[in-house]
């Protein structure tokens, strides 16, 4: 379930690494824990994806200005102390990741983390679960 979903604009694909972005995301997912020490985001179901907007108006439109938007989506159950920490740390890989960019350019990012407390449908077929949780 866990999903980090970026929508950018693609004028920021010369100025810095989406990709790369994508795995260090992953990876910081993948090391967050809870109180008691467990996962957060389940190594099978973590996935982060990044899309550049075909369409898009930043600000005034009178520069070449970019943005990025971070969307994770993570199921109920999680404490509060949890999430904000997770979005902390998430935060806090996409500002290194772009602190270079930002010393030179206009972008804004934001990030935001939603649960899914009362999913209507929560289908899944996977065969990835399985070989991370042996």
């Amino acid at each position: 379930m866990p999903h980090c979903v970026i929508l950018y604009t693609p004028n920021l694909e010369a100025k810095t690494d989406v990709s790369a972005l994508c795995r260090k995301l992953a990876d910081e997912m993948l090391e967050i824990r809870d109180e008691s020490g467990k996962q957060v985001f389940p190594t099978g179901g973590t996935r982060v994806l990044a899309y550049p907007a075909t369409h898009y108006a930043v600000a005034d439109g009178k520069g070449d200005y970019g943005f990025m938007y971070l969307n994770v989506r993570m199921g109920a159950g999680r404490s509060d102390a949890v999430k904000q920490s997770a979005g902390d740390r998430l935060m806090a890989v996409v500002k290194q990741h772009v602190a270079p960019m930002f010393e030179k350019e206009l972008v804004g990012v934001t990030l935001q983390i939603d649960e899914s407390p009362g999913q209507v449908y929560d289908g899944k077929h996977s065969t990835l679960h399985p070989l991370f949780n042996k």
